[in-house]
């Protein structure tokens, strides 16, 4: 009894995995959602309709894998340089934002003072 038991549980994780791995457009009748539900729900059942009735036999593309696909790709592109660290410390950076905040501050007021100054009395 135990070996069918076993025999269930590997047909429904190969049906799984199966399912979850097919694109949309090769799945029938059904939703993938609901198909992976189905074979949780009812392991046998639903794993021996899934590979009678709900998937797609016949090849239409490059079949879905898990992962990156580039992983599988000799020739890849190399992997991008990640930006400069900035070594400042949170204080650092604190403090300069604040002087950039004061000298555009200081520079409105004399922006202001010179409209003043140039508009008629």
């Amino acid at each position: 009894m135990p070996i069918l038991a076993v025999l269930t549980l590997a047909v429904m994780v190969v049906a799984l995995i199966d399912a979850i791995t097919r694109r949309e457009d090769q799945v029938k009748h059904l939703p993938k959602f609901a198909w992976v539900f189905f074979i949780v729900l009812l392991p046998l059942v639903g794993s021996i309709l899934w590979f009678a009735i709900g998937r797609e036999w016949e090849r239409r593309g490059e079949p879905m894998s898990f992962g990156d696909p580039r992983r599988w790709q000799r020739d890849a592109e190399p992997a991008p340089v990640p930006r400069a660290f900035d070594a400042r410390t949170t204080e650092q950076q604190i403090a300069d934002l604040e002087r950039e905040v004061y000298l555009a501050d200081l520079e409105e007021q004399v922006r202001r003072r010179r409209a003043e100054g140039d508009a008629p009395a």
